[in-house]
């Protein structure tokens, strides 16, 4: 499992001392318990990982076996809130771009999947996608994204509402996502 870290752009341990490029983008995840009132969820592990500007998975594709970036672990604040600093993930072949992530009840049942309280992903909005494959480094989304769109995603085909962030910023001054999810703890 990664550390505890919020940036996620680097590599970190024995891994490599790469950084992954790409446009800048901070990840907030705020969570509430659904079965109280809404109420602020602290205390929770929230692991986020997702492809780097090439639709590569640090540690699973074979270009970066060597790296362990764009994945890391926080525990929610007071506020239910962590935020991770990382960047815009591509759009590779047969799926919309996304941002995975699973939630924990604590840090200490982190370490293992039969401990987790809910698995999902997070939608990318289309416009900031056209927008930020337009710009270096980032060809291949562009027609990749062109082949895919949410009804056809194997995840978000049935239904995104929930999954899709808002999401202010611009290619040059990075992007701050944010989404608000909910688990009835």
């Amino acid at each position: 499992m990664s550390p505890i870290c919020g940036i996620l752009r680097t590599s970190f341990g024995d891994y490599g001392s790469n950084e992954a490029e790409g446009v800048l983008m901070t990840v907030t995840l705020k969570l509430m318990n659904t079965a109280s009132s809404c109420a602020s969820l602290a205390g929770y592990a929230i692991y986020l990982w997702h492809c780097n500007r090439d639709g590569e998975y640090s540690l699973y594709s074979s270009d970066v076996t060597d790296e362990n970036y764009l994945r890391g672990v926080q525990v929610t604040d007071s506020n239910g809130e962590v935020t991770f600093t990382t960047i815009f993930p591509a759009c590779y072949s047969g799926r919309w771009p996304h941002i995975h992530f699973e939630i924990y009840p604590s840090l200490a049942k982190a370490t293992s999947v039969s401990n987790v309280a809910k698995i999902s992903q997070i939608a990318m909005p289309q416009d900031a996608c056209t927008t930020v494959y337009a710009t270096s480094g980032y060809s291949a989304s562009v027609t990749n994204l062109a082949q895919v769109s949410l009804a056809t995603d194997n995840v978000f085909s049935d239904g995104a509402t929930l999954e899709t962030p808002t999401i202010t910023g611009s290619v040059s001054a990075g992007y701050a996502l944010a989404l608000t999810v909910g688990i009835a703890a």
